[in-house]
């Protein structure tokens, strides 16, 4: 068990010394204890007829009650008051946010798209209001599918606090850092690392150094896990002690808090008269977690051949079907690149999956006059794409040597099985680059017969 910290204050909100770094849990999908107050948990079962210390025990269940106990997720809070309010959900207006896609807004081209801007000092702009939709499939109501989104924000969550009904959000910050309040405790999340928070818990987001942007793409069907490992064997990859989850930390704040929720892609909110973030004491494994991608242990081919980008899956959400992913989280970290006779940046390819892209520092190694640090591509299911003509060219002249690749860069993708749609925001051509596809132009053909 973990001790925890008690932010405490009747009249004001807490006006909190951001911490660079705060005391976490360690291991990915373990059953953690928490207390902010020694004593808080109970001892021997979940809910006694009078929890310690006069709080409330409630639990949240992120899968059913009967899902098999390897894969069964759920927490217990107790806190200074349960969640329940006297006070309705209102619907709100929403421009940017879209869950249901339209098939007018499918488009088999490769696409890229320029990063969003960052809010100028005259707005107000926090994370939810910052969140803008890209593309998606599937729907929240069935949960199944996925929807893909980008953030900008200049202005900390102060008595604002979200949940998303429909998924869990994986969010991965391109510039700024992020200061994040769960009902579990804190995060700090900055360019290089990345956090989930699953569906359900409720959350704020302060921006302690200025403005923010970076990359969200919430799962609808089953949570994020690690990848099976296969014949890699026990190590490698992302390993399970790496994943960062929050200590117990409550305040007691008897002031209005504005609670937002995503639900079936729209958004509602409702006033209650206190703090959210009232949990004293916590026990489960459905926790928020963050991971520095850093601690990637990446593995490549040591002979020849370009290995399969599915060697870099950080995490997935599979779907029914074995080896199929919702979403698989792929990382392309600075690495080394030694294969001999080989071809080494990304072959040309035609995927029955589809491919967005992000680009959190640096230049990608197949774009790198084209992606931006906080833009996107995508290629669709069976969208052609590969390297551009100067890369190619470079890739097929060049001395073949040990050599570094992706120095001072790091670029992802969240690779999906659903063909995905665009949201109308996706489709404004201030957003989207519509000079992307002369890329390829320069690529001839080069047969020589005489080999």
């Amino acid at each position: 068990m973990r001790i925890g910290t008690l932010v405490l204050s009747s009249l004001l909100l807490v006006n909190t010394t951001w911490a660079s770094s705060y005391e976490y849990l360690s291991g990915f999908g373990n059953h953690f204890s928490s207390e902010a107050l020694e004593g808080a948990l109970p001892i021997g079962q979940n809910t006694p007829q009078k929890a310690p210390k006069g709080l409330y025990a409630e639990q949240l269940s992120g899968t059913s009650f009967t899902t098999p106990r390897s894969q069964n997720k759920f927490i217990w809070f107790y806190r200074l008051r349960p969640s329940v309010s006297v006070n309705p959900y209102h619907k709100i207006e929403n421009e940017n946010i879209q869950t249901r896609f339209s098939k007018q807004n499918i488009d088999p081209n490769p696409l890229l798209w320029k990063p969003l801007p960052i809010p100028s000092a005259l707005e107000n702009v926090d994370f939810v209001k910052g969140m803008t939709t890209i593309a998606g499939a599937g729907s929240p109501e069935t949960k199944n599918g996925l929807g893909i989104h980008v953030y900008v924000a200049n202005q900390s969550m102060e008595y604002k606090a979200f949940y998303n009904a429909d998924g869990d959000m994986l969010i991965v910050p391109q510039e700024g850092k992020l200061e994040i309040q769960t009902e579990c405790g804190f995060l700090t999340v900055v360019p290089g690392e990345i956090c989930v928070i699953p569906r359900g818990i409720v959350f704020k987001v302060m921006i302690p150094d200025g403005p923010v942007r970076g990359y969200i793409c919430e799962v609808f069907d089953g949570h994020y896990r690690l990848p099976d490992l296969g014949p890699i064997g026990a190590n490698g990859l992302a390993n399970p002690r790496d994943f960062l989850s929050p200590v117990a930390a409550f305040e007691d704040v008897n002031l209005d808090f504005d609670i937002i929720t995503k639900y079936c892609g729209e958004l509602y909110q409702k006033t209650i008269d206190h703090s959210p973030f009232d949990v004293v004491a916590f026990h489960g494994n459905y926790v928020p977690f963050k991971y520095d991608l850093a601690n990637f242990c990446a593995m490549n081919s040591v002979c020849f051949d370009h290995a399969d980008p599915s060697i870099f899956t950080v995490l997935t959400c599979q779907t029914l079907e074995p080896g199929v992913a919702a979403v698989d989280f792929v990382i392309f970290p600075p690495r080394w690149s030694c294969a001999e006779h080989t071809f080494r940046p990304p072959y040309y390819h035609r995927n029955c999956m589809s491919e967005y892209m992000g680009l959190i520092s640096g230049s990608y190694e197949a774009k790198e006059a084209y992606l931006k640090p906080g833009g996107g591509t995508l290629h669709n299911c069976m969208t052609p794409h590969g390297p551009d003509a100067s890369t190619y060219q470079n890739a097929t002249s060049g001395e073949l040597k040990p050599s570094r690749v992706g120095e001072d860069a790091l670029a992802f993708m969240f690779e999906s099985t659903y063909i995905l749609q665009l949201s109308d925001k996706a489709m404004d051509e201030k957003f989207l680059e519509k000079e992307y596809l002369h890329c390829w132009e320069g690529i001839k053909n080069n047969l020589k017969l005489e080999d």
